[in-house]
């Protein structure tokens, strides 16, 4: 299991998304883990975690994995921050009433049956042409125009984007072992007007979204949050992308500790 502890506190969890790795938070790593314990973990079959035997990739598996996992290293009720499908873990945790708080950034599930393929679409041929032509990939990045035509997908503000982190962001969407049946879970998981919404009410849950996410696409798919979960509070995240933690660090930082605030304040 990789993962990455910082700080002390009471613990916030960080799970990224399809394709990606722990280190999609760095940018606002040191910013909770001035006042938090932060745990930033590579899912199953991603960055740095082999495939384990009996956990099913997607976001309902992911959380009963994590459920077990956080009980065994001795982490109890976490503040869940979740990315795309990770986004989908976080809210899973809450409505099972493992989180305190849930801060989603475009989770998964929102979307219609376009909306599932433009997502599966888009990142499976991410992942195709990073390992067809990585050396150009590569060497692209070392400029800002060439960030700007391979990392404007995912990112808002791609020069933002430091060359060496976005190689390894390449190198570890190609390497991610369980990238296909993660994928493929997608179609069996959305969100919808009349699901249990389980310990969701009960506990802090903000929705955000980036303005230019052209992965999960904000006009449709945040609107249709806004929908599903209305007990929640939906910020938009001004001239972000599907991954917003480089294109505005502290805004996202700050969304995160205010649900730390609003926690305290349901106590």
């Amino acid at each position: 299991m990789s993962c990455e502890r910082r700080g002390s506190g009471s613990p916030i969890v960080l799970v990224h998304g399809l394709g990606s790795r722990w280190q999609c938070f760095e940018p606002i790593l040191d910013r909770l883990a001035a006042e938090h314990e932060v745990i930033a973990v590579d899912l199953p079959g991603f960055g740095r975690t082999p495939p384990i035997a009996g956990v099913e990739p997607g976001a309902r598996g992911y959380a009963r994995w994590l459920t077990g996992w956080l009980d065994r290293i001795g982490i109890e009720r976490p503040h869940v921050v979740g990315s795309s499908m990770g986004g989908g873990v976080a809210l899973e945790l809450g409505r099972a009433g493992i989180a305190c708080a849930v801060t989603a950034f475009a989770p998964i599930g929102c979307y219609g049956r376009p909306g599932l393929w433009w997502v599966q679409g888009l990142l499976t041929a991410l992942r195709a042409a990073g390992g067809a032509t990585g050396p150009l990939v590569s060497a692209a990045l070392d400029h800002p125009a060439g960030k700007a035509v391979l990392l404007s997908a995912l990112f808002g503000r791609p020069g933002r984007v430091p060359a060496d982190s976005a190689r390894a962001d390449v190198a570890a969407l190609v390497a991610a072992a369980s990238f296909v049946a993660a994928r493929d879970s997608f179609g069996g998981y959305r969100l919808a007007l009349g699901d249990d919404p389980g310990a969701l009410r009960r506990i802090p849950v903000t929705v955000a979204w980036g303005t230019r996410d052209a992965v999960l696409t904000y006009p449709t798919q945040s609107r249709r949050a806004r929908a599903v979960l209305p007990f929640a509070r939906h910020v938009a995240l001004r001239h972000c992308g599907h991954l917003p933690f480089n294109d505005d660090p502290a805004a996202c930082a700050a969304l995160v500790l205010q649900d730390q605030v609003r926690r305290r304040d349901l106590r």
